[in-house]
């Protein structure tokens, strides 16, 4: 029973991934504490961010196919997030558990709700980094992937729910744009993480092998589903900003 709550927990991640690009570690952690039953905070999060990490490399080759990853941005943003990313995983192993699961409940809240706030910026569908623009982006673009970096590190996160409007917000790209091009940072960011949590011993690779399996149906199934909700982006953030806050209550409840 636990080998298909795993197996059936990595297609909930594969599923968010590819529909939008973020929030597959958000629900990895609390599915891997409250559903599978792994017993500690940090092994939860040391194995989710292997298994997102591993999901997200999934779902950013069908992304790439589509051209929907601005790869010059990605690289800077992950590049960025990683120095972050590795800091800010020693800070949140160094935590308590139940508060680091209160505290990440909470983050979680905030970011739903900024995301619900109209935008009234114009996209830029197609912004591209270069030496024209790099003048422009970099200074928007670093130390905002530091900072997503960061919060990624510290509470063992892919990151993608953060990722997306950080991109969004440095460069205007489309959210189309910014779910494909998350999928990149989110990789590197789970990796670097996930390093640190498995030199820890923080890691359960069995579990890992199981959601991994799920996640790459559920990551096909959230492209394909996201393809055909492109042209329907208010109801597409609408939906991954509630989904945001509701988990984040959880979380934050069950955390206290």
């Amino acid at each position: 029973m636990g080998s298909l709550v795993a197996v059936a927990s990595g297609a909930v991640i594969g599923l968010v991934l590819g529909l939008v690009g973020g929030g597959g570690s958000i629900l990895a952690v609390p599915l891997l504490v409250y559903a599978v039953g792994v017993g500690s905070t940090h092994a939860a999060i040391g194995t989710a961010a292997v298994a997102v990490a591993a999901n997200a490399a999934t779902g950013l080759i069908g992304h790439a196919r589509e051209g929907t990853v601005k790869w010059p941005c990605a690289i800077v943003f992950a590049l960025a997030g990683v120095l972050g990313a590795a800091l800010g995983a020693e800070l949140g192993k160094a935590m308590d558990g139940n508060r680091l699961l209160s505290l990440f409940g909470l983050l979680m809240i905030g970011v739903g709700i900024s995301m619900l706030r109209p935008r009234h910026d114009a996209e830029a569908p197609n912004v591209r980094l270069s030496r024209a623009t790099a003048s422009v982006l970099l200074p928007r673009l670093v130390p905002i992937g530091f900072s997503v970096g960061l919060a990624a590190g510290f509470f063992g996160i892919g990151g993608g729910f953060l990722i997306v409007p950080g991109l969004m917000a440095a460069t205007a790209m489309p959210l189309r744009n910014a779910i494909g091009t998350s999928l990149a940072v989110v990789t590197a960011l789970g990796v670097t993480t996930a390093a640190s949590y498995a030199l820890s011993g923080f890691v359960n690779w069995p579990l890992v092998a199981l959601m991994i399996l799920g996640g790459i149906g559920g990551g096909l199934i959230g492209i394909r589903l996201g393809r055909r909700m492109a042209t329907r982006k208010d109801l597409l953030e609408r939906t991954f900003a509630l989904i945001v806050i509701a988990v984040g209550l959880y979380v934050s409840l069950r955390g206290i």
